[in-house]
């Protein structure tokens, strides 16, 4: 299991855990509504671990987590990343913040997949350095 420490100013119990989904993610979603709904969620995103490129945050002494993974359907035209909180003890929250997206079928437009995922993954420790504050 590859874990490194979180880097930024965030207390040190926040572990960097990029190989694997964490099973708090469906658990917490089948609790929120129901399998059904939360394999829908996200375009399937935490029924299937199968979407790539993620990095993702855990704090177990929290019960919280925190995701950037891809959000969107292979087949969309525009592809982006998201940014999923898990706060401590229930529930999954989609955090709202700009879009982090590229265009895999024209290679005209600016940004790519590698370029939005770092993007995505500034602003996710951005909002963890915040959401501390506040737990």
């Amino acid at each position: 299991m590859s874990t490194s420490r979180f880097e930024g100013s965030s207390p040190a119990a926040w572990l960097r855990v990029d190989n694997a989904l964490l099973p708090l993610w469906w658990q917490r979603l089948c609790e929120q509504s129901n399998p059904v709904s939360a394999s829908s969620f996200a375009a399937g995103l935490f029924a299937e671990d199968r979407r790539r490129p993620i990095a993702q945050w855990h704090n177990p002494a929290l019960d919280a987590a925190l995701l950037v993974a891809p959000e969107t359907a292979p087949e969309w035209p525009l592809q982006r990343f998201g940014i999923f909180y898990a706060p401590p003890g229930q529930g999954v929250l989609r955090v709202h913040s700009a879009v982090h997206g590229w265009q895999p079928r024209n290679p005209s437009e600016p940004g790519d997949q590698e370029l939005a995922f770092r993007e995505a993954i500034i602003e996710a420790e951005r909002f963890l350095q915040l959401e501390m504050d506040f737990v």
